[in-house]
């Protein structure tokens, strides 16, 4: 029986308990977590069930090796011992990519070169830097851990979403903020600035049980330990009677993508889209549940003064309109997030989306 991989889930720092709960209640064996990941201990079906089925991870790697080396003579002796038929075969192109930090090995080109032609002549393989399948080297204080990116593409990069608006929301952090704001997938959710529509198209999925990752392909598949008769993947959409997703924008064009990205991720029959400015919004259904916002935010759209007025509005809005309804808001300013006037808990951490820092503010049921 071959021992037990050590996969490596990685989530925007700030957000691995999020993960880790995901992942828990996935049924995946959770080792623990540190800073900018999960770890999980598992085959190679979990593996790919990691990357089909989690929401929230950027991406999946598996830890092949973790030795000492000081310099290049020593990295490339230990590189060369490894199993590489075990993992890669001849007609797959790869890459390295390596970083070194506090070690006597510096350079970090070097380094990644020395264990791509480690990999390269065990198996036949070539050495192309566009190539998808991705070897990712760490050495740090000395130790190097290689690692093998099981993804290819960011996990979010679905094949659902094919038209944005300006400044989109990942759908893994958006799963994630989800998750952070108590949606279980039995409540409406409310999105009235929705953009592309991610939030109402991701809550909509989680409500049906689809796997994210259905309708995409991955690095895994071109591996020497792929099975593909013992891989599932469920395109199959589950069905409810009514919808209870929803968005608005007073953007036309965002309400066409947010349209067509629902009726390519196969909930179209479950999100409904209106255009209409935040001053026009009104409950959607009978049933309070939650209004999620990606409210634009200066660093992302430009200039922030104009802004205020927005946010005062929404505030207005969700104070006079939305009794009962939670409120989930992510935003870069504090300053903004006051001036909706709404009574927010203490934000959770700051999470970095694009370069800029954002942080989730939540109410009670207003």
């Amino acid at each position: 029986m071959s021992s037990p991989l050590s996969i490596f889930l990685v989530v925007q720092p700030g957000l691995e308990p999020i993960l880790e709960a995901e992942a828990r209640d996935k049924g995946f064996e959770v080792i623990g977590s540190t800073k900018g990941g999960v770890t999980l201990r598992g085959g190679w079906p979990d593996v790919w069930r990691a990357n089909t089925d989690l929401r929230g991870a950027t991406r999946v790697l598996v830890r092949l090796a973790e030795f000492p080396a000081v310099h290049l003579a020593q990295l490339d002796k230990r590189a060369r011992k490894l199993p590489w038929r075990d993992w890669l075969t001849a007609d797959c192109p790869i890459r390295v990519d390596a970083t070194c930090r506090k070690s006597k090995i510096y350079h970090h080109r070097a380094a990644a070169e020395r264990v791509a032609r480690a990999a390269g002549d065990a198996v036949g393989a070539t050495i192309d830097r566009d190539a998808t399948l991705t070897l990712k080297v760490r050495i740090e204080e000395n130790l190097c851990t290689i690692s093998l990116d099981t993804s290819g593409e960011a996990l979010h990069k679905r094949n659902h979403k094919v038209q944005v608006n300006k400044a989109p929301m990942r759908e893994t952090l958006a799963a994630l903020f989800l998750h952070a704001a108590g949606f279980d997938g039995s409540e409406p959710v409310y999105d009235p600035m929705c953009g592309s529509g991610t939030f109402p198209i991701e809550a909509a999925e989680i409500a049906c049980g689809l796997q994210p990752g259905r309708s995409r392909r991955f690095s895994f598949e071109n591996f020497a330990s792929f099975d593909r008769g013992a891989f599932v993947q469920n395109n199959i959409a589950a069905r409810e009677k009514q919808p209870h997703f929803y968005g608005s924008d007073r953007d036309t064009g965002a309400i066409a993508m947010s349209k067509m990205n629902a009726d390519r991720a196969g909930v179209a029959h479950l999100a409904c889209f209106d255009a209409k400015p935040i001053s026009d919004a009104v409950p959607p259904c009978d049933r309070p549940g939650l209004v999620i916002v990606n409210a634009p935010y200066g660093g992302r759209i430009g200039n922030k003064k104009p802004l205020y007025g927005l946010y005062a509005s929404f505030g207005q809005v969700m104070r006079a309109r939305f009794g009962g309804w939670r409120v989930a808001l992510i935003t870069s300013d504090a300053g903004l997030a006051k001036t909706t006037g709404l009574s927010f808990a203490a934000p959770g951490p700051q999470i970095d989306h694009g370069g800029i820092r954002i942080r989730l503010w939540q109410t009670a049921p207003i």
